[in-house]
């Protein structure tokens, strides 16, 4: 054999490059841990450090706003007195609405990248507008809907939307009790803040009680901004893979079902959040005790946004948020039970519990029904505009259903209304899981739906 030939066998059978080889291990891009798959790696710092700023974000938006029955009483009493409640309570009402209707420019925004400027002038805005509703003036109705529900309610809009759909950028298989984790922070700020503003008030005038909660929130806001960690979109496609795509968004069924399930939920869900104070009231508990009745429910739900989320991860979206609205829906009824107040704190209590897993499972429900990461922000943002005009309409038409008649309301006409709407969720959002499962037939992970 020649030297020539030997050469070019010891050529033919020498291994390939380094390039060539696949490459299974961990990696990192600006901080975040990936495969070169492009699959995701369930926790690490930076994933734990924005569930931390998402917790943050949620207890200065849905946890402050979950407040205004503070506001409710002070304004019916004494700020705007020579309005009516239903008047004031469409304050709140815009502004719950605003947090969810620009659900669809924030989620095309934050698909295309924006997160950190949206969570920056979201951050800014809120804390302006609380600044600026401190120094409105008593009768001024107009000026109090412009700070209080435009102005705090796009700053809201801003940051709540883009906070809960970042998750998905680092959870995967621990998405759900990633998810509850996080926004188990409302529930808590549903506790805090409420607390914090009677006892202020007691101590200074409201105006200042107002400022120091403002100053508290951007305290935290920019702390929250400061622990994000956005996970960028790795190239391993083309940029035309990771856009959304509209067409096949609104074909899909389970989707659309799933979106029209969370309209009717979101109608009557949050009924007991408004108006059961007002009930233990109108059933001969004192004041005192029916002040406490809010802070129940919020307590509750802060165990409900984080248990059933740990079993999600395991049992899948569906198969908890079901049971959690089936039963949701039988507590409301049992509201025409409630006749002293340890009645309505175990009711209270509960209902919390199982109406706070359809908000914590919810936004892990729309993730599992995306393609990619690339189009979580336009499906969430289209859910959450549309379940917005639920959240405008639904609490003034309860109101509307109490029809005070000699001073005594009609509770038996709102409170059917609330339960049948929660059950008739309940059953889209089975037929929302069938379409999903016969989409997905022959897929190995459909235990865990």
């Amino acid at each position: 054999m020649s030297v020539d030939s030997r050469s070019q066998t010891v050529r033919s059978i020498s291994p390939p490059e380094a390039k060539e080889m696949p490459e299974e291990d961990t990696h990192r891009v600006m901080g975040v841990p990936y495969t070169p798959s492009g699959s995701i790696v369930d926790g690490g710092r930076d994933a734990w450090m924005t569930i931390a700023g998402t917790w943050l974000t949620q207890f200065c938006t849905y946890g402050y706003l979950s407040a205004f029955g503070v506001y409710q009483d002070y304004y019916t009493r004494e700020f705007l007195r020579s309005r009516s409640p239903s008047d004031i309570s469409w304050i709140g009402s815009f502004q719950l609405f605003m947090q969810y209707a620009p659900g669809v420019l924030v989620g095309r925004a934050f698909d295309a990248g924006y997160f950190r400027l949206m969570i920056a002038s979201g951050s800014v805005i809120q804390v302006i507008s609380m600044f600026m509703l401190s120094l409105t003036r008593p009768g001024r109705y107009y000026q109090v809907f412009l700070a209080q529900a435009l102005g705090m309610g796009l700053g809201q809009a801003l940051l709540f939307l883009p906070s809960i759909t970042i998750i998905s950028h680092h959870f995967k298989r621990r998405r759900a009790m990633a998810t509850g984790v996080a926004v188990s922070g409302a529930s808590v700020g549903g506790v805090v803040w409420p607390i914090m503003l009677n006892q202020l008030h007691e101590r200074t005038s409201f105006a200042n009680s107002i400022r120091v909660t403002a100053a508290l929130v951007g305290v935290l806001l920019l702390g929250a901004n400061i622990l994000f960690k956005p996970r960028p979109l790795l190239k391993t496609q083309s940029n035309d893979s990771f856009k959304p795509a509209f067409k096949v968004i609104f074909q899909d069924a389970a989707y659309l079902s799933s979106i029209a399930a969370a309209f009717c939920i979101n109608i009557s869900l949050f009924f007991p959040y408004f108006y059961l104070q007002l009930y233990a009231i109108s059933q001969g508990i004192t004041q005192s005790l029916a002040f406490y009745v809010l802070a129940i429910i919020n307590a509750g739900s802060f165990f409900g946004r984080i248990l059933p989320n740990i079993f999600a991860d395991k049992f899948g979206p569906y198969n908890m948020l079901i049971p959690c609205l089936v039963v949701s829906s039988g507590l409301v009824f049992c509201i025409f039970g409630i006749h002293d107040f340890v009645s309505i704190a175990i009711i209270g209590a509960l209902y919390g519990f199982w109406s706070g897993s359809y908000v914590s499972l919810i936004p892990s429900l729309l993730a599992q029904l995306s393609t990619h990461m690339g189009e979580q922000g336009t499906r969430m943002g289209i859910a959450f505009s549309i379940v917005g005009l639920a959240l405008l309409f639904g609490t003034p038409i309860e109101g509307a259903l109490l029809d005070r008649n000699h001073g005594v309301f009609a509770w038996h006409k709102a409170i059917i209304f609330c339960g049948v709407m929660v059950c008739c969720g309940a059953i889209i959002m089975i037929i929302s899981r069938y379409l999903f499962v016969r989409k997905h037939r022959g897929d190995q992970t459909l235990s865990r739906v």
